[in-house]
């Protein structure tokens, strides 16, 4: 994967993220984890998922916890 797709990826958890930033800090990840779910592609959660397992930085408090559930979700399945 390129640097500019991750780039994008990272900014959009992001962006996504910021959406739920005033909800208290467990809705705010399930809602973020959910609208990434509904929203994304199955390769892209891979993609943030592997990032974020490398110990990349660039995710917010927020986007990290849904990718974090995301992860939780995908292996416990």
């Amino acid at each position: 994967m390129t640097t500019g797709k991750i780039d994008k990826l990272v900014r959009m958890a992001n962006q996504i993220a910021d959406f739920y930033a005033a909800m208290p800090e467990r809705e705010a990840t399930a809602g973020a984890a959910s609208h990434l779910t509904l929203y994304w592609t199955p390769k892209m959660i891979r993609e943030i998922i592997a990032f974020a397992d490398q110990g990349h930085p660039g995710l917010n408090a927020i986007a990290a916890r849904a990718v974090e559930s995301l992860k939780q979700k995908a292996t416990a399945a």
